[in-house]
């Protein structure tokens, strides 16, 4: 069947909302942190710091409670995790996320936000030829509407005819997944036996060097059970059963895709049906960009420790990590300073595969504490 075009007038359309706040009908996955949604992000995510399951530990830490990790604001809004506007059939593919925290997330909190189309960019792309990225500026706000932190999130939108038959990538659908051998699933195990958080080992900002490595941590080889357990404690606003899910695609009659069996089906099963997935353009079924973003927040906050604050998180996702990919989340130190006071590390984060490809790039500024204000 043909998929939606991307047209002027659409765009123009588009452009219009510039500014204009988002009105979603359809609620977030979590509207109150609580600690089984704590604890089941961070178990999606395979982060397994007790800073995020346990609240008797969590009690003996500065924080003085349990948290939970960061990146859960994806489960808290539905925008930034790529639910757009606009442009009616036309695939959005999630690019990245430049999250700023002014506090940890705390267990208790409940939370409501804004969310405003910020910008809109044209591209030419070497995947889908002419590709439309929108930017939204998200604001999270606690029951007290203190203000907990603000992202903006982009997604850049793909003809699906466009990408399947023009994409630079299509061609790679018809290559066989790797079979690991068994060598290389003992790496994989070894890896993994081998990681742990920081937890409770303060690393103070004047321990670290530039240049200091932050990982690596292993994710994967990814499997269609991996994106279950993330969708599990992520939650997506399309994906519905049933009474309920055929009375939302009556109201969106373009958002869902016959599948094999002539039967609508929302797009987001493009992380668990290959045939799906290179419908539009992508070799095979792939992970979330939220969750690869989520890991490259679990690479640093296992690095910092139980008394760092994450301050930033901008990450921008870089192509697809399809089933069978590994992914080792590394980085390293690249600037120290004192600002306003607190110490804090300017790190260089990514995603690479087992081909050495980059799947994920970005940056994150942690707080340390500082030996001298102790």
């Amino acid at each position: 069947m043909a998929h939606g075009r991307i047209t002027e007038a659409d765009v123009a359309a588009l452009r219009a909302r510039i500014g204009q706040p988002v009105r979603r009908v359809t609620p977030p996955f979590y509207t109150e942190v609580n600690a089984d949604a704590a604890s089941r992000f961070a178990w999606a995510i395979g982060d397994d710091n007790p800073l995020y399951h346990d609240g008797g530990y969590a009690a003996g830490t500065r924080w003085g409670r349990q948290l939970a990790p960061p990146s859960i604001l994806y489960s808290l809004e539905n925008t930034v995790s790529g639910a757009v506007e606009g442009l009616p059939g036309v695939h959005a593919m999630f690019a990245g996320t430049d999250f700023r925290w002014k506090r940890p997330v705390e267990v208790g909190m409940k939370f409501h936000a804004e969310s405003r189309l910020h910008d809109i960019v044209e591209h030419r792309t070497r995947f889908a030829g002419l590709a439309v990225q929108q930017i939204y500026r998200i604001r999270f706000f606690d029951q007290h509407d203190s203000e907990v932190a603000e992202a903006d999130s982009w997604c850049f939108r793909t003809e699906r005819d466009t990408a399947r038959t023009e994409g630079s990538k299509y061609e790679q659908r018809l290559k066989e997944p790797h079979r690991y051998s068994e060598d290389e699933i003992a790496v994989f195990q070894e890896q993994y036996l081998s990681e742990s958080p920081r937890g409770a080992e303060t690393r103070y900002f004047e321990d670290v060097r530039e240049g200091d490595e932050l990982g690596p941590i292993l994710k994967g080889p990814y499997t269609v059970t991996a994106a279950v357990a993330f969708m599990q404690a992520w939650g997506n606003y399309a994906v519905r059963n049933h009474r309920q899910a055929w009375q939302y695609y009556d109201r969106h009659p373009k958002l869902a895709a016959r599948n094999r069996n002539n039967v609508p089906e929302p797009p987001v099963r493009v992380h668990w049906d290959r045939e799906f997935a290179q419908e539009v353009g992508v070799p095979g079924a792939y992970d979330f960009g939220p969750e690869r973003i989520a890991w490259l927040g679990h690479l640093v906050t296992d690095w910092m420790g139980d008394d760092g604050f994450l301050k930033r998180l901008n990450v921008q996702v870089r192509g697809h990590n399809v089933v069978g990919d590994a992914t080792w989340c590394r980085g390293e130190a690249v600037k120290t300073g004192i600002v306003d006071g607190e110490g804090q590390v300017e790190c260089s984060i990514r995603c690479v595969n087992q081909h050495g490809r980059t799947s994920a790039l970005g940056s994150a500024t942690v707080v340390l504490p500082r030996k001298s204000t102790r």
